[in-house]
């Protein structure tokens, strides 16, 4: 159990550095976001709110405590993803830009599949 609880919690940390930072550019208005917002044909505004989201995402699943909240959060970070690859996929981007939304849902599965591995021992 204890080497489970360590990779999820190595895991969850690593994921939820990366959605801060990533939060915390689109709340700043970076430009490497920007270009990829009007490249997309979406509203510089949406960059914010999808900020706040990923931040707000990273907090809930680094929390044990709301377990719901903790499901949505990753259910809010796929559906993000999963609307990069489309969107890249709808407006004609080439294979090496549709990748790595596909790469990023799949490290965020890394935590998720361990919180599940570590609920169910810790509830065994």
């Amino acid at each position: 159990m204890k080497s489970i609880k360590t990779w999820y919690w190595v895991a969850t940390i690593i994921f939820a550095v990366l959605m801060l930072m990533d939060g915390f550019g689109g709340i700043t208005q970076q430009e490497a976001g920007k270009e990829v917002f009007r490249h997309l044909g979406y509203p510089m505004y949406l960059l914010e709110i999808c900020g706040v989201a990923k931040i707000l995402g990273a907090i809930a699943i680094l929390q044990n405590f709301l377990k719901v909240i903790k499901e949505w959060a990753y259910a809010g970070f796929a559906i993000n993803f999963i609307g990069a690859f489309a969107s890249r996929a709808l407006v004609g981007d080439e294979i090496a830009l549709l990748i790595p939304p596909v790469v990023a849902l799949m490290i965020m599965f890394i935590p998720y599949i361990l919180w599940k591995k570590y609920e169910n021992v810790k509830n065994s």
